[in-house]
């Protein structure tokens, strides 16, 4: 299982970002509670120098598993860089506000339903969010100015249907399995992004992909509904940065020659569904792009 270092890296296996969610038995009744002082002391740790160096306080803050609804009691800590509050029941983030040195925040398997009204956008440094397994059904509202790692992959309950919205243009990676995301929007604003992780999700196309990604080297786009190689013709926008492209389990694998489709569209593409590119499948795929360039030269 994926997660997120005290140095807030978030670590992932080949690219993958899955979040285990906690289930509750049907007959069980939910406990919920408020955050107190007590709650806070024990979740505290990672000691370290703040101000001009010559004081000491704790950084990190894990909430996991406390059955809360509310975290107003957090918003005195201002000095909490990293923030753990998965498995609980949360709905309002707005106590964070004042956690203005915070790097990174996981939210996960919480009840959360939309970016509006959240803080995010007060936290000048927040790098990494992931907030896997809420109940967000789109983007909208979604801003914070230094974001470099975004997490929303679904595990309980978010539904996104379409990428719209997300302007982070610092954002480097963005995980976004398991919703129902049928179509790919306003991916252009995304500059820096390096890794896009779409598994399990509706796509019957990968339109939508922008020549203004000028770094994307990682496109997950597994279990998706792609079933024709004309589906994938803007792969070619980003043809000179994308280094490895996982398309397994789409309809498009069944036919024999789906690596050579690919690579008409992708001829420098390092890796294919976890199999280096083949200096075979590379010259195939440069044949049949000079014999699509001649079928597209018109007769005297």
């Amino acid at each position: 299982m994926s997660d997120m270092d005290e140095d807030g890296v978030l670590t992932d296996a080949e690219g993958e970002e899955e979040t285990q969610a906690k289930e509750a038995s049907g007959d069980e009744k939910v406990q919920v509670s408020h955050l107190t002082e007590e709650t806070i002391r024990q979740g505290l740790s990672l000691l370290c120098r703040t101000g001009c160096g010559l004081e000491h306080t704790f950084i990190k803050l894990v909430l996991k598993d406390k059955g809360l609804n509310d975290i107003a009691a957090v918003s005195s800590y201002n000095h909490i860089r990293f923030l753990d509050v998965s498995n609980n029941h949360l709905t309002d983030l707005s106590p964070l506000a004042s956690l203005t040195h915070l790097l990174w925040l996981k939210v996960d398997n919480n009840a959360v339903a939309s970016f509006n009204g959240q803080p995010f956008a007060q936290l000048p440094f927040l790098q990494l969010l992931s907030m896997a397994g809420n109940q967000l059904t789109d983007i909208d509202g979604l801003a914070a100015p230094s974001l470099e790692r975004l997490n929303l992959t679904e595990l309980r309950g978010n539904q996104l249907d379409t990428t719209d919205g997300i302007d982070l243009p610092n954002l480097e990676r963005l995980y976004l399995a398991q919703n129902v995301i049928k179509r790919l929007e306003g991916l252009e604003k995304l500059e820096r992004l390096t890794v896009l992780h779409l598994r399990d999700n509706q796509l019957d196309s990968v339109k939508g992909l922008s020549a203004g990604m000028k770094c994307l080297q990682y496109l997950n786009v597994r279990g998706n509904a792609i079933a024709d190689e004309n589906a994938l013709q803007s792969l070619s926008l980003v043809s000179t940065t994308l280094q490895a492209l996982v398309l397994s389990e789409n309809p498009l694998v069944e036919s024999s020659d789906y690596r050579v489709s690919v690579l008409t569209f992708l001829p420098e593409l390092e890796q294919l569904d976890k199999d280096p590119v083949t200096p075979e499948e590379r010259a195939q795929a440069w044949e049949r792009i000079k014999e699509l360039k001649e079928e597209e030269i018109p007769e005297p």
